[in-house]
């Protein structure tokens, strides 16, 4: 660990977020309030320690890939952990692993969907093997409204979703922590004799209400990064892509790597897809505010129809002063999902010149959106075929399990 990390190990959870310094909540369990921060990301580069993604990694990625993806390009990725050293690994032909995972408390929408592309785009351009850790275990302890059928059935549905994605199914594979869980409690077990309460509580802000299974389970999701070692009997890479409000787990995990003789996991981090009120990042808890996978299309279009928008009270003042399309979750997404960098660009300048009305905007997101979503419901329904060809196991009994939902 590094003298940056071990100052953020050090902060509390509660300092990270005090109300005199953000206006919002960055945790692994919940984000809300100031995504419309235009310094939001540079905040949380500064509090957690990461390096931004600057144009000398992009133009290696260039250099290894042939071409950089809009969401690097567009910095919707923008901040890392070790990014350089998993390149010079690989360049030295020792290839990585990406890891990544879904908590099952829910549908699957939009916001979801954007890491995953990106996953994607990574495991095809290096030609590498990924974990997809699904943490039902978690969402079963934090959320006490849910039962474990309920989280059950939200686990298999995600699958379709991940499935649907387009991973490779030859270099996937899919962990379920209370199927799988043999192949975790090892590695989890040695992870857990490395970290006292006292680091654990000060990176998650763990108190004396909370539930022991959510103080013990942290170690669970650190072990895919190590499992990779275990499966190729070596010391083996792993490159972590996900949104940042999970850096915590990767923080303590990085701390006992090499205690444990591995190499720590390397990150790279995406911002948040705001909801439609643009009031906090996109959530299946507010399934008003969200667009979902499953959503038919008809609900896509009244969704994004209704939402708010950067834009002025009135047509005339839209006129006059423009809107603002940093804070207009239709900008947010027509930029990362569907515009290309030169229409983004000329989307902005009209907005912000007042050229633009927001009706406009919103009847393009609705339209690329329906068409999206209707491609996706059929890549959802051919997966359920697929499902034992991404299954760690494999076993007929664990994929019956989770189709029988």
């Amino acid at each position: 660990m590094n003298r940056n990390e071990q100052q953020i190990m050090d902060i509390d959870q509660n300092e990270i977020n005090r109300e005199d310094d953000m206006n919002f909540t960055i945790t692994p369990w919940e984000v809300s309030g100031g995504l419309d921060d235009d310094n939001l990301y540079i905040k949380l580069i500064k509090k957690f320690g990461t390096q931004s993604i600057d144009d000398l990694l992009i133009s290696r990625i260039q250099e290894i890939t042939g071409e950089i993806h809009p969401l690097l390009k567009q910095r919707y990725f923008f901040s890392h952990r070790d990014l350089g050293w998993i390149f010079d690994k690989y360049q030295h032909g020792e290839k990585f692993y990406l890891y990544t995972g879904r908590g099952p408390s829910g549908m699957v929408h939009l916001g979801h969907i954007l890491p995953w592309i990106f996953t994607k785009y990574l495991q095809e351009k290096f030609d590498v093997k990924l974990l997809f850790q699904i943490t039902d275990d978690e969402k079963f302890l934090y959320n006490i409204n849910l039962s474990r059928g309920q989280i059950k059935k939200f686990t298999y549905e995600n699958i379709l979703d991940i499935i649907a994605v387009g991973f490779k199914p030859e270099l996937t594979k899919i962990i379920i922590d209370t199927i799988h869980i043999k192949h975790l409690y090892p590695i989890a077990l040695d992870i857990s004799r490395k970290i006292t309460f006292s680091t654990a509580k000060a990176a998650f802000g763990f108190s004396n209400n909370t539930n022991i299974g959510m103080i013990g389970f942290p170690p669970i999701q650190a072990s895919p990064c190590f499992l990779p070692s275990v499966l190729e009997n070596k010391p083996t890479p792993v490159l972590i892509p996900a949104a940042i409000d999970q850096d915590p787990y990767w923080r303590i995990t990085r701390d006992v790597a090499e205690k444990l003789g591995y190499y720590k996991p390397a990150q790279i981090h995406s911002k948040f897809l705001p909801s439609l009120t643009m009031n906090s990042k996109m959530s299946s808890s507010k399934p008003d505010d969200a667009v979902l996978t499953t959503d038919e299309p008809e609900v896509v279009v009244k969704k994004i129809k209704s939402s708010l928008t950067g834009g002025q009270p009135t047509v005339a003042i839209q006129r006059e002063l423009g809107g603002n399309p940093n804070k207009c979750p239709v900008f947010w997404y027509l930029k990362y999902f569907f515009d290309s960098e030169k229409k983004s660009n000329e989307r902005f300048y009209r907005c912000t010149s007042g050229n633009l009305l927001c009706g406009e905007c919103k009847n393009n997101l609705a339209d690329n959106s329906k068409d999206f979503i209707i491609e996706f419901k059929k890549n959802r329904e051919r997966a359920k075929n697929v499902i034992s060809d991404f299954i760690l196991d494999g076993k007929s009994d664990e994929v019956e399990s989770i189709q029988n939902a």
